[in-house]
């Protein structure tokens, strides 16, 4: 029986290594079900991930039947702020997957992806990744996160609004977006729409720049 009718009670975050990397790469496809062939992460992609940036990959796992099963997975680079002040699309973002925009002094972590297979969703995986990564940025003491947030429920309320004005429902809480509203949840604030950012007939091909600052930023002194 699918793993949807038993919710398994165990969960934990780790960082991504190379043997998580087949089965992410099988998820993408269910994940991600608008997007073509080339936006999505293969196996070389998440294997380059690890080798240029391994403390930004997280994998989330769940217990089942005795074992623990990959069930979703977050992707990161570090980036300067004006890396995602401009215009960006998602492939320009990610470099065709191959995330060749990280840098090692960059104060932002960009997030290139957060993953969770449809059989697992509703386990706050999500969180905990969200989670792991505003660890990561009070660690490696970054200034925040940004991201080209998707926003998959804009179809229905297409025909009634804009799209700006659906995320500030979203924002408000008086609409819930399958993506957007668990990011607000999580901290994230929206900068504004990035139009032809991505392939998502559902948003008309827009996302969302979100941002999350940290607020345990510390500046460095100068010295004198």
């Amino acid at each position: 029986m699918s793993p949807k009718h038993h919710p398994p009670v165990r969960v934990m975050v780790v960082p991504t290594t190379t043997k998580y990397a087949p089965a992410l790469a099988k998820m993408q496809a269910l994940i991600f079900p608008t997007l073509r062939p080339d936006e999505l992460f293969t196996e070389d992609h998440y294997l380059h991930h690890v080798r240029i940036f391994p403390q930004g990959q997280f994998t989330a796992l769940v217990h089942v039947h005795d074992h623990w099963i990959v069930a979703g997975s977050t992707t990161t680079f570090r980036v300067k702020r004006h890396f995602f002040e401009k215009h960006h699309t998602f492939q320009e973002a990610i470099t065709d997957g191959w995330l060749d925009n990280h840098d090692p002094d960059g104060e932002w972590l960009y997030g290139g992806d957060m993953s969770i297979h449809p059989e697992f969703r509703g386990l706050r995986l999500a969180s905990l990744l969200y989670d792991a990564r505003k660890a990561l940025v009070r660690r490696l003491n970054l200034r925040g996160e940004a991201a080209g947030g998707m926003l998959p429920g804009y179809h229905r309320y297409r025909d009634a609004m804009s799209i700006e004005e659906y995320v500030e429902h979203v924002m408000a809480g008086d609409l819930k977006d399958p993506t957007l509203t668990p990011q607000v949840r999580n901290g994230f604030k929206v900068k504004h729409i990035i139009y032809d950012h991505i392939t998502d007939p559902r948003s008309d091909n827009c996302a969302a720049l979100i941002v999350r600052l940290n607020p345990h930023y510390i500046t460095e002194r100068v010295r004198v």
